[in-house]
Formats: structure tokens, sequence, C-alpha cells
């Protein structure tokens, strides 16, 4: 798959669905195929999500500059180490980005443990627990939706081992940008505490929690709508501030 992800098209224009023709190779499959056919029908909605995408971003931004100033404070004090935790991450038609959240972990975590995180990973920082107990960590991610390369619902950013994984169905998420919340991520809000039990964490997220995740993710693309997603994130709000 490494070799597959590609940067055609521009990740940046994923509100304007090119061509059948015009995808990455490794797309132009059957499995994909209803899923493409399913969002040309709803060229304008998807237009109109990346219109909102960008307002709602630059709203947000400015009303949480502060709190995210004050975050990124308590960061710096609490641990060595950036602000930032900038993972490479998979989006639309396999184009690969570097996602902006704040970190929760001490610094280099990735390389010394899983690629996902347990609910009692010792290398979650104790600012950081607060943080991912809050769903603070994810607010950076509103630069990832300016710019284009993440959108505020769809689904979650995987790294690439993770997406080398995916079923030839699954790739059919690639038609749209990653999301910072989705119908999965509210089902599989606890995916820490489920991780605890287990001694290889990558192995169940493969086999057991990804193929669970990305049947609510397919379902959202085959019955996708801007006012669902809205309500989306409205039941977000609820879910997080429901823990």
């Amino acid at each position: 798959m490494l070799d597959k992800l590609c940067s055609k098209p521009n990740s940046r224009r994923w509100s304007n669905l090119p061509k059948w023709e015009d995808l990455p190779l490794f797309l132009q499959i059957v499995e994909v195929k209803p899923y493409y056919d399913v969002l040309k029908k709803h060229r304008i909605q998807m237009k109109l999500k990346r219109v909102f995408d960008v307002l709602f971003a630059l709203i947000l931004l400015i009303i949480l500059a502060i709190p995210m100033m004050i975050i990124a404070i308590l960061i710096k004090i609490d641990s060595d180490g950036p602000v930032f935790y900038r993972q490479v991450r998979v989006t639309t038609y396999g184009n690969t980005f570097r996602i902006h959240k704040f970190r929760t972990m001490i610094n280099n975590a990735d390389k010394v443990g899983s690629s996902v995180t347990t609910d009692q990973d010792n290398r979650i920082t104790k600012i950081g627990s607060k943080i991912r107990n809050a769903r603070l960590d994810e607010l950076p991610q509103l630069f990832d939706v300016l710019e284009g390369t993440m959108s505020f619902v769809g689904t979650r950013p995987e790294v690439v081992k993770y997406v080398e994984a995916y079923t030839e169905e699954m790739l059919a998420t690639l038609l749209l940008p990653a999301g910072i919340t989705s119908e999965a991520s509210i089902k599989f809000k606890d995916e820490a505490k489920i991780l605890n039990s287990e001694s290889d964490n990558d192995f169940i997220y493969i086999k057991k929690i990804l193929p669970q995740k990305m049947m609510w993710n397919l379902k959202e693309i085959k019955e996708f709508s801007l006012k669902k997603e809205i309500a989306l994130m409205w039941e977000t709000i609820v879910a997080v501030n429901s823990k």
C-alpha cells in the first residue's frame, strides 16, 4: 500500500469530486465504485460541506484561541517536548499529512509503544490525561480542517500501517477527507478502555476494532448528507459531555 498512497488529486480539492478515471488507480476498483456513485450524486453538498468546514473552523479558532493558548502553556510546563503532536496520517485519495493534536504523551511516545493508546498507558502525561478525558487534544485539528486535509465529520485519520490493513471496500472511505468525529468515533469513544485488557493492541485493533469502526464509516458514505453530519457534530458534543 505504501507505494499506492499518493498526492493525486490534491486533498485540498476533495470537495471537487474528480472523474472516476482521474482517481488514483488503487481506488478505481469495483468495491469502491458504489460509494463513488453515491458521492457523485451529492456534489453540491460536498461543496457546501467544505464551505461549512472553513467558516465553522474559523469561528471556533477565534472563540477558542485563549483556551488553546492556556492548554499549550500547561503542556510545556508539565513535560519536555513540543506542544503539538504531529504524526503522519492518511486522508483523501491516500494523501498523507501531519495531523495537529495537543501532545498528551511523553515526547516521541510513538517510538516506544503501540500506535493505539490504552486507557492506562504509562506514556500519558499528567496534564495529558486531563486533556484526553475532555477530548481537548483534538482542538488543534481545526487547523487541519482549514488546510483541507480534514473535515469536521469523516473517518478518523489512521496511521499508514492501519490503512495498509484496509480491505478493498474500506478504501472507499478515502474518497472523503478524514474527520474529527464520526458515528464510529462516538460508538468507540471508550476504545482505549477496550484495549486495556489486551496484550497485543495493534493486532486487536486491526482484527477486531477497525472492521467494526469501518462498518459505520462506510454506512455514513452510503447515507451521505450534510444535514446528518451537522446533527452528528451535536451528538458528539453530547457524548463527550456525558462521560
